[in-house]
């Protein structure tokens, strides 16, 4: 039989890499989609030489309409995706009103058409074959705004929300694939330095690796889990601040150290 191929949006770096990685180590073949398209042929060998499977890159801007066309009819071609990585994405910091508007439409297209229209061109085939999962990297930022950092948080909402249904949709019918939404705080990746973020504005032990996120991610698939939030300081937090009166929701929400960013 064929090997199941795994599609990591934002493969180049971060978690999309260490995905990549760890899929290939359990005999995925890989379709890698990223910008940079250096990264992405370097990690590709590395893969296909190491792990004797089939790593293909695809450098594609997923942030145009072009960009996501492409890979969504390829994907909708494609008869044999077992897993569909949304992890693709980036941030923005600055007032809202005061951010260039072109950032702020990259940032939904990215995050939210995207993420609609590949899981759209994976989801038929995998209901019908009655296997498969689907991952869209989302946020703890989904549950807690933040001034500074409005679209983020926003887009991050839209990505657990709209997994969220997707997992009982497939509920309500017996289907076997699986859906999560995985919630990281603070990670050490490249995310934090494009945006210009300075890491000593947060604790650091509220910093965890790649590697640590990753791995809870696919511990949570295993078991089916919809939301998986790694770490015990976020998933601390996570069950006590949404349940929070939103005056005093709304005031913490206030210190955010995107706050002040322009």
């Amino acid at each position: 039989m064929s090997r199941p191929l795994a599609v990591i949006t934002g493969a180049s770096a971060g978690f999309g890499a260490v995905f990549a990685r760890k899929l290939a180590a359990r005999g995925f073949d890989l379709l890698l989609a990223a910008r940079r398209r250096d990264r992405l042929d370097a990690l590709a060998g590395e893969l296909s030489r190491t792990h004797s499977i089939t790593a293909e890159p695809c450098p594609v801007d997923l942030s145009t309409e072009e960009g996501i066309e492409i890979v969504a009819s390829r994907l909708g071609a494609e008869a044999n995706v077992g897993l569909l990585l949304n992890n693709a994405g980036f941030g923005t910091k600055g007032r809202f009103a005061e951010t260039a508007m072109d950032g702020q439409v990259r940032m939904h297209r990215l995050h939210i058409d995207a993420t609609l229209r590949l899981t759209r061109a994976v989801l038929p085939g995998m209901v019908e074959r009655d296997r498969g999962a689907i991952i869209n990297v989302a946020s703890v930022a989904a549950f807690a705004r933040s001034p500074g950092n409005v679209s983020y948080c926003a887009t991050k909402a839209w990505l657990a929300a709209f997994t969220e249904g997707l997992y009982l949709e497939l509920q309500s019918v017996g289907s076997k694939v699986a859906v999560q939404a995985l919630c990281p705080g603070f990670a050490y990746t490249e995310f934090h330095d494009v945006m210009g973020f300075q890491r000593s504005k947060i604790a650091r032990s509220l910093w965890m690796s790649a590697e640590a996120v990753v791995d809870a991610s696919l511990a949570g698939l295993a078991s089916r889990k919809l939301y998986v939030i790694p770490g015990w300081r976020y998933r601390l937090f996570m069950a006590i601040f949404p349940r929070l009166p939103v005056g005093m929701r709304l005031a913490l929400e206030g210190l955010s150290p995107h706050r002040k960013d322009k």
